[in-house]
């Protein structure tokens, strides 16, 4: 990867419940937004190698939306899911599990229309809703 940005946070929940969170549907339509502004109306998942995703984002007063997607490229139940996005950068998300929390790092390939430190920080706080919201459904 190119210059790649890191996020990563530890979520006070098993492995299991880490990796079905962050991987189903009707989960990933409740954190998988960067701020109380915004939504994830939709998500599609077919977790497999070469199965596609498309989460489709908008802001909550409708006026805008885009979807954001990609094709996996290796699976590993329960420790990394690697995929390329749909503009053909990379995305790498590992789990690791440490004394019953999990720990998800998050690494991509930044994009060139936003400064490296937006795009980190909207990542993390997606990453963060994330962890909130595992944390508190489990």
């Amino acid at each position: 990867m190119n210059n790649p940005i890191t996020v990563q946070t530890v979520v006070h929940v098993d492995l299991s419940t880490a990796w079905e969170y962050f991987t189903n549907p009707k989960h990933i339509v409740n954190w998988n937004y960067a701020s109380d502004d915004w939504e994830c109306t939709a998500a599609r998942n077919d977790l497999v190698e070469g199965g596609k995703f498309v989460f489709v984002m908008g802001a909550k007063d409708k006026s805008t939306s885009f979807e954001f997607g990609g094709t996996y490229t290796k699976i590993e139940a329960g420790k990394v899911i690697e995929s390329i996005l749909d503009d053909g950068r990379r995305l790498v998300v590992s789990f690791e599990e440490i004394d019953g929390s999990t720990r998800v790092t998050e690494v991509f390939e930044p994009e060139s229309e936003n400064s490296e430190e937006m795009q980190r920080s909207g990542w993390q706080a997606i990453l963060d809703n994330f962890r909130k919201y595992a944390e508190s459904d489990s």
